[in-house]
């Protein structure tokens, strides 16, 4: 007999891109640990934030993932509960609505799991294929860019201090940047649904915390795109790049033939990755956008990077305003 009751399943769908011939989803399996959203009661907070990362993944377990034309694609989790479905197709743009998405359908396809109550092993998820009608994708920083966090703050304890004790509902972001975001999606010609990204360093238990600010603040979807929690502890290499960098450039590599927007701010590491992807696709960044951040001695550095650097417009604002203007006048939106 047992005490304690288990919690069902679920499977959560991140938001991934793919292209019309090559099909690329991840996800994980967890239990529901009952995460409420719309809770914002100190303590729950606290409790929702332990959950987040106290996960109870649902390891080795077969999944099956069904598209709308009915194919359905097979996967297993690993040890971390963790999924990637990577698949040659043909024809995935004829599944798409007119802004590109693509949804499909997760299911657990193991008969000996017990707690996945009948009629409720459904799990939705999208898919990212970007429109004929792009002309440019952006790929955006989130902490500090649009999003307070306070990554710049001593022992970064204003990050800490905002995931604990902020709901996501809460958390104000940066004046102006859903605005701007939306211009760029809808680019020069108001209807060219350009592809938007979030990367962050920021690791995956966060992901429903990180959409629901996206979507509470009315910024346009993407697929967001950050990291495992094991990698962040792992020791790093020399030669290693960071995460979000690797992100980045897998995507110009998913999209050869379209060129990107890239914006972060000034406070962390976002000049010296960015100036490093633009060095190698010289052709392909038409933009750099940083945003400033209150801390005296990075701004000193990164103006000096700022000013010497012509590989590609780097622009450094204090405003949305500023970076609606330089996007306007270099033809990027109306």
């Amino acid at each position: 007999m047992s005490w304690f009751k288990k919690d069902p399943l679920q499977i959560i769908a991140f938001q991934g891109y793919g292209t019309d011939s090559h099909f690329y989803a991840r996800g994980r399996a967890l239990e529901d640990e009952s995460i409420d959203l719309d809770d914002q009661h100190v303590w729950h907070l606290i409790v929702n934030t332990w959950k987040r990362f106290e996960t109870d993944e649902i390891k080795h377990v077969g999944l099956d993932l069904k598209l709308p034309n009915n194919k359905v694609l097979k996967v297993t989790t690993d040890d971390n509960g963790y999924f990637i479905v990577k698949e040659n197709l043909e024809n995935l743009n004829d599944l798409t609505n007119e802004e590109g998405w693509l949804s499909y359908e997760l299911s657990y396809n193991d008969i000996g799991i017990k707690r996945v109550i009948q009629n409720k092993n459904k799990f939705p998820g999208e898919l990212l294929i970007p429109s004929q009608k792009a002309e440019f994708g952006v790929a955006s920083d989130i902490d500090d860019t649009i999003l307070h966090t306070g990554v710049v703050s001593i022992l970064k304890w204003k990050v800490i201090y905002n995931s604990i004790f902020k709901h996501a509902k809460n958390r104000i972001p940066l004046e102006g940047s859903a605005e701007f975001y939306h211009k760029l999606h809808r680019g020069v010609s108001g209807s060219n649904a350009n592809p938007i990204f979030y990367v962050s360093h920021s690791p995956w238990n966060l992901y429903r915390y990180l959409e629901l600010f996206l979507r509470q603040n009315n910024f346009p979807k993407g697929p967001i795109l950050l990291r495992s929690l094991s990698n962040l502890l792992r020791k790093k290499s020399h030669d290693d790049k960071p995460q979000k960098q690797k992100e980045i450039l897998n995507l110009l590599k998913t999209y050869p033939d379209l060129p990107f927007i890239l914006i972060g701010d000034s406070g962390e590491h976002d000049p010296d990755i960015y100036i490093e992807i633009a060095e190698e696709f010289p052709d392909r960044i038409l933009a750099i956008y940083l945003r400033s951040v209150k801390h005296k001695k990075k701004m000193l550095r990164v103006r000096d990077i700022v000013e010497g650097y012509k590989t590609t417009p780097m622009v450094l604002v204090e405003n949305s305003e500023q970076a609606i203007k330089h996007a306007r006048e270099s033809g990027f939106i109306v």
